[in-house]
């Protein structure tokens, strides 16, 4: 009887040992899929390798002005992939980023590049940032295909197609241009894009 008593004894003990230590990780911060918590040492979104080089662009904006991603130098900077007719992942992307600003409580450069140089226009593209209330918070760049093939292949970037959809990604650059953080729009969410731009903005210039 003594055996059975310290056998179901040692049995409770351990499971409230297990129980205290899930209770223990969901209070950190720990998620219930065994992911690690937020911390402000982390980054939310991936690190990009870091001997990408800086490569400078220009572009039109929406209201026919060139813009160059040189112009940004010197501030972190959000850029992403857009097309402005598209309605599931491009305002998905917009509405986040927005967001982000939002919670920083500043806006940041952040630039919106065709992936659609046949339909997106400056009407259209004008259309789209009033549409996201982005106006003048967020800029979208046009060309012809020639002007924008570069550019996406250098950032991996699939352009909208008959058929296919386009690759839907975010890239924050450093206050040098650095390619640093990368998010796939369906893991990109206003409060990671705000903390990682807060962390590059901390790094000293």
């Amino acid at each position: 009887m003594d055996v059975m008593r310290r056998v179901h004894l040692a049995l409770v003990t351990a499971f409230a040992c297990v129980l205290a230590a899930g209770i223990g990780l969901l209070a950190a911060g720990w998620s219930d899929d065994g992911s690690p918590p937020a911390t402000a040492d982390a980054w939310a979104g991936a690190q990009q390798p870091p001997d990408i080089p800086i490569r400078d662009f220009t572009l039109t904006d929406q209201d026919g002005e060139p813009v160059s991603l040189a112009d940004s130098r010197g501030r972190v900077t959000v850029l992403t992939f857009l097309y402005s007719t598209c309605e599931d992942t491009c305002p998905l992307a917009a509405q986040q980023i927005r967001g982000a600003l939002d919670i920083l409580g500043h806006d940041v450069p952040a630039l919106a590049i065709s992936v659609d140089p046949a339909n997106d226009t400056q009407r259209s593209a004008r259309q789209f940032l009033l549409d996201q209330k982005l106006t003048r918070r967020m800029t979208f760049l046009l060309g012809d295909r020639a002007a924008l093939e570069p550019i996406w292949k250098d950032y991996g970037i699939q352009p909208q197609g008959e058929g296919f959809e386009h690759t839907a990604h975010v890239v924050v650059l450093d206050r040098d241009g650095r390619r640093r953080i990368g998010f796939p729009v369906d893991q990109l969410t206003p409060e990671g894009l705000a903390h990682d731009i807060a962390k590059l903005e901390a790094e000293p210039a």
